[in-house]
């Protein structure tokens, strides 16, 4: 069994990653979902992390493959951030809160933007606190927090490793 070195976890957080986003594209499809802003946010995040982990593993063991991984990790840290707060709106009792209460903020500008550049990959057609699936009584939004999480606390570890384990 190969050690599990920096750049076969990069590997692993950039193949999982892109995954993900496949799994997310497939699910919308074949479900007929109704990915929200956050939804959408969360799917370019995974798609970042799959293009910055992917550098990580390619660049490691020079210093620039580490500097991708801390970028990979505070990409991760923003993809906890927004799917703590989506969970937190579905646990919210219906009808009492809503994602789309006044003027669009940054997530929802940028999203539009992509939507109308991109609509097959980035157009938002539903509600954030609506939670259209559950998969082991979790929503979609709680499983993408335990995947950021995952690669969040993957990348420290590797990030963590000594000099010399970077050499593989």
């Amino acid at each position: 069994m190969p050690a599990l070195t920096p750049r076969l976890i990069w590997s692993i957080l950039a193949t999982a990653s892109l995954g993900l986003v496949a799994i997310s594209f497939v699910l919308t499809a074949w479900l007929n979902l109704h990915p929200c802003h956050l939804c959408i946010f969360q799917r370019l995040l995974f798609m970042k992390l799959a293009v910055v982990f992917l550098l990580a593993a390619w660049l490691t063991p020079r210093p620039l493959g580490w500097w991708a991984g801390l970028a990979g990790v505070s990409i991760a840290a923003a993809g906890i951030a927004t799917a703590a707060y989506q969970s937190w709106l579905q646990w919210q009792p219906p009808g009492s809160i809503s994602c789309m209460a006044g003027e669009p903020g940054l997530i929802e500008q940028l999203v539009e933007r992509l939507g109308q550049l991109q609509p097959e990959l980035f157009l938002a057609t539903g509600f954030c606190e609506d939670a259209e699936l559950h998969i082991l009584s979790l929503s979609l939004a709680n499983w993408s927090l335990i995947s950021f999480a995952a690669c969040f606390i993957a990348g420290i570890w590797a990030l963590s490793r000594p000099r010399g384990v970077h050499t593989r």
